[in-house]
C-alpha cells in the first residue's frame, strides 16, 4: 500500500526534484497496536496502523514473517470506503481450550484451543464508523473476521468488495482452479508459481521455498458472498467477493459478522489436512439430536447415464424405470449397501433442461416408475432410496416447490437427497416477486442463503443433503450435520465423458486442495476402468479401492454398474468392507499432486484402513504402521497394483495378499502409473 507521503514523494521525483530535498517527507512507520500469539507460540499476529490510519495485520511463524502486513477494509456502493483514518478504540482477548465430538466425520473428537484478539477500529473523522476485527490464533492456523456493530452511522452495509489481503512473504508455488469462469469449481488444477496466480477459488494451497505449506480458505460462509482470491502484484493476494446482479455483492443489516478468512500453516501437505481450523471456527451443532443422519454407501441409477447407455429423459433409454430401480435395490440388499440413488425419477428431464429447469416437478414421478412402490420395496429389503432434486439452475422454481418436495420425500421415507444445480456459473435463475429475472453465481450471497435454506428445511424433516454443483464447503457441517457431502470439484463423471479426463495425479492433488474444505462426493469405485465408448480411465483397479480411504465422504458411492462388480469379486469385497465413518485419521505421507497415503480407523470398531494413491509415475511407498495398538495382532489384507498394472495399457492386474502385522511394522506398496493400494487392517486379540 502506498501512503500519501509516498505518492507525494513519487510526484516530486517525477518533476525532477533531487532526492536530497526529500528527507522531511519520510514515511511514517506503521505502529503496532495489538498482538496475539497461539497457545504454544508457534504463530503470532500483529495489527498495525500506518501514518494515515490504514489497518493491516501480519503473521509470523516460529519468529519469521510468513504473511507481510496485509490491509483490511471494505468498499461500499453507497458510502465512503473503510480503509484509512482509523484509530484503535479498544481491544480485548480471551483463551478457549475445549474438545467437542463430531456426530460423524474423519475424527470423533476435535480439540479447539486458541487465543483470541478483538480490536475495535474507529474512524477519526467523518461518520466515525466502527468496525471490529476478531483474530483466533491456533498453533496451526489463523482465522479472522469482521464484525459490524450496531451503530446509527452504518445501519445497512452494501458491500461492493473487501479490501482484505494475504501478502505471502516467501517465494512459492500454488495449486488452484480459476474463479469467475463458467464451470464453477470443476477444473483441472493449475500448478504454477504463486507469482503467476490469476483469480482462484479457495481452498488455495501454497508451498513456499522453505517447505512451508499454506492453505487459504474461509469458514462459516453464511448469508455472504463467497471469497475468491486474486493476485494483485508479486505474491500479494486480495480477497474479492462473488458478484451479484444487484450491484452490491453483500447487503446486510448491522449488527452482523462476515465469514472467517483462514490460513493454515504446516511443514507438510499432510499437516494441512490434519488441521481442524475451519470446523472449529463454525458454530456448534444447531440441530440437536442428529442420530437420524446415517453415513452409508450407495449404488445408483447414474453411471449408465454418463456412459450414454441410459438417459435421464423418458423414452426407450430411460434409466429410472421400475425394473431398473428394482435391480439396483436387489444388488444393494445382496451386498449390504444401504442406499440406492435414482436420477431421472421425476418429470422435467425431457428436452433441454440444462440451465432451464422450470419443467421439473419434484413430487411427480415419470409414468414408467412406481416411485412409491420402489420406496416400499427398498424398505422391505433393508435399503433406502436416495432422492435427487436437479434444478437445472432454476432456483426460484425449486424454492417454490421446496417445502412440498421435501414433504413428499419424507412421506416416502427417503432419508437423503442429492441436489443439483447444473448450469453455467453466473447463470442461476433468480425470479423476484415482481417477476423480474436475475442471474446469480453459484457462490453469491443469494445462493449462499438458498443452499442453507434447503439444508435447514430438510433437517426439519430428518433428511440429509448432498449438494452437487454446490457452494464450497466452509465447515458448516459442524453447525448443520445433515449437510453430509458436496461435489465442488471434478469428480468421477469426468472419467466417463470428459475430454480431457481427470489426469492420473488428480486425486493426489485433491487430497491437499479440495479435500481441505470437507467431504467430497467424488463417486469412486469404477472397477471396469472404462468410460464412454470404452475409453480408458487413468486409474488402476487398486487405486479405485484406495479412493474410498483417501477421498473422504460419509456417503460413498459404488459408482459402477452392478454387473461390473460381479466380474471383480476381490475389489467388491474391499468396497463392501470399508467404512464411511471414522474415529481417527492420519496422513502418513503426501506431496501435492504426486502421492498421498491416508490411514483411518473405523468409528464402530478397532480396524484400520489405509489408502495410497499416486500420479503418472511408478512409485514404491513404504509406510510404517505406528498408529496401530501396541501388543495386538492385525491381519492385513493388501490390495495392490499387480506387476503388470499400468493405466496406459491395463489397470486391472491386482495382487491381493494377507499377512499378520503389528505396531511399528512397515508395508512396502508398489504404485503403478495411475496406481494405488488399499489395505484392510483387521484387529485381532492382544498378546
Amino acid at each position: 500500500m502506498v501512503s500519501l507521503t509516498g505518492r507525494l514523494r513519487a510526484l516530486l521525483m517525477a518533476v525532477g526534484l533531487a532526492q536530497a530535498s526529500l528527507p522531511a517527507l519520510a514515511e511514517t512507520p506503521a505502529k503496532v497496536v495489538a498482538t496475539v500469539a497461539s497457545p504454544a507460540g508457534n504463530l503470532a499476529v500483529r495489527v498495525e496502523l500506518d501514518g494515515e490510519g490504514r489497518p493491516a495485520y501480519a503473521v509470523t511463524r516460529r519468529g519469521a514473517e510468513v504473511i507481510a502486513p496485509s490491509r483490511l477494509g471494505f468498499l461500499f456502493t453507497d458510502a465512503p470506503k473503510m480503509e484509512r483514518g482509523f484509530t484503535l478504540a479498544g481491544q480485548s482477548s480471551r483463551t478457549v481450550d475445549e474438545t467437542w465430538e463430531q456426530p460423524w466425520g474423519e475424527w470423533r473428537t476435535i480439540a479447539n484451543h486458541f487465543n483470541e484478539l478483538r480490536v475495535r477500529l474507529k474512524e477519526k473523522a467523518g461518520a466515525a464508523r466502527e468496525l471490529d476485527v476478531v483474530f483466533r490464533v491456533y498453533d496451526d492456523g489463523v482465522g479472522f473476521r469482521y464484525e459490524f456493530p450496531d451503530q446509527p452511522q452504518l445501519k445497512t452495509a452494501r458491500i461492493a468488495d473487501e479490501l482484505t489481503e494475504f501478502a505471502v512473504v516467501r517465494t512459492g508455488e500454488a495449486w488452484w482452479t480459476p474463479a469467475g469462469e463458467w464451470d464453477s469449481y470443476e477444473y483441472i488444477y493449475n500448478h504454477t508459481p504463486l507469482a503467476e496466480l490469476g483469480q482462484a477459488h479457495t481452498p488455495l494451497t501454497i508451498r513456499t521455498d522453505d517447505g512451508t505449506h499454506i492453505a487459504l480458505h474461509e469458514a462459516a460462509l453464511v448469508d455472504y458472498a463467497g471469497m475468491w482470491v486474486r493476485r494483485v502484484d508479486g505474491q500479494r493476494l486480495k480477497a474479492t467477493l462473488s458478484p451479484s446482479p444487484i450491484g452490491a455483492r453483500v447487503v446486510r443489516q448491522a449488527p452482523f459478522t462476515t465469514p472467517w478468512r483462514t490460513m493454515i500453516f504446516a511443514d507438510s501437505a499432510g499437516g494441512l489436512y490434519q488441521s481442524h481450523l475451519e470446523l472449529n471456527l463454525n458454530e456448534p451443532n444447531a440441530l440437536g439430536d442428529v442420530s437420524w443422519v446415517k453415513p452409508e454407501k450407495f449404488v445408483g441409477v447414474w453411471w449408465e447415464m454418463h456412459l450414454g447407455s441410459a438417459s435421464w429423459a423418458t423414452g426407450r433409454k430411460h434409466g429410472a424405470t421400475t425394473a431398473n430401480v428394482r435391480k439396483h435395490i436387489d444388488f444393494a440388499a445382496a451386498n449390504g449397501i444401504g442406499g440406492v440413488l435414482v436420477e431421472g425419477w421425476n418429470v422435467g428431464w425431457d428436452g433441454q433442461w440444462f440451465g432451464n429447469g422450470n419443467d421439473f416437478d419434484f413430487r411427480k414421478p415419470t409414468p414408467d416408475l412406481d416411485w412409491a412402490g420402489m420406496a416400499a420395496y427398498a424398505r422391505s429389503k433393508g435399503v433406502n432410496l436416495i432422492g435427487h432434486h436437479e434444478t437445472g439452475g432454476s432456483v426460484s422454481h425449486y424454492e417454490s416447490q421446496l417445502d412440498a418436495a421435501l414433504d413428499y420425500a419424507q412421506g416416502l421415507g427417503i432419508p437423503a437427497i442429492k441436489t443439483g444445480y447444473v448450469t453455467d456459473d453466473g447463470d442461476i435463475e433468480r425470479v423476484e416477486p415482481d417477476g423480474t429475472r436475475l442471474r446469480e453465481w453459484h457462490d453469491g450471497q443469494w445462493m449462499s442463503r438458498h443452499y442453507l435454506r434447503v439444508v435447514t428445511e430438510a433437517a426439519k424433516r430428518h433428511i440429509a443433503i448432498d449438494s452437487h454443483e454446490p457452494i464450497k464447503d466452509t465447515g458448516l457441517r459442524r453447525t448443520y450435520p445433515n449437510w453430509v457431502a458436496r461435489e465442488g470439484a471434478r469428480g468421477m463423471e469426468y472419467n466417463a465423458w470428459g475430454d480431457p479426463k481427470n489426469p492420473p495425479n488428480h486425486e493426489a492433488t485433491l487430497a491437499f486442495t479440495r479435500m481441505l474444505s470437507g467431504p467430497f462426493d467424488f463417486t469412486p469405485g469404477v472397477v471396469s476402468l472404462t468410460g464412454k465408448d470404452n475409453s480408458r480411465i487413468p486409474s488402476t483397479l487398486a487405486k479405485q479401492l484406495a479412493l474410498y480411504v483417501v477421498l473422504y465422504s460419509p456417503v460413498q458411492m459404488l459408482a459402477d454398474l452392478p454387473e461390473n462388480y460381479a466380474k471383480y469379486s476381490d475389489a467388491l469385497a474391499f468396497i463392501k468392507a470399508v467404512p464411511v465413518d471414522w474415529s481417527d485419521t492420519r496422513v502418513l505421507n503426501g506431496e501435492v499432486g504426486q502421492y498421498a497415503t491416508f490411514a483411518r480407523k473405523d468409528r464402530h470398531g478397532e480396524d484400520w484402513y489405509l489408502g495410497s494413491v499416486g500420479d503418472d509415475q511408478p512409485r514404491t511407498m513404504t509406510v510404517t504402521l505406528d498408529f496401530l495398538d501396541a501388543g495386538r495382532d492385525y491381519t492385513a489384507r493388501i490390495y495392490r497394483d499387480g506387476p503388470n498394472a499400468d493405466w496406459h495399457t491395463d489397470g486391472h492386474p491386482m495382487t491381493v495378499e494377507t499377512r499378520t502385522v503389528h505396531q511399528g511394522d512397515t508395508l512396502t506398496l508398489p504404485l503403478a502409473r495411475g496406481g494405488g493400494a488399499a489395505v484392510q487392517l483387521v484387529a485381532g486379540k492382544g498378546h
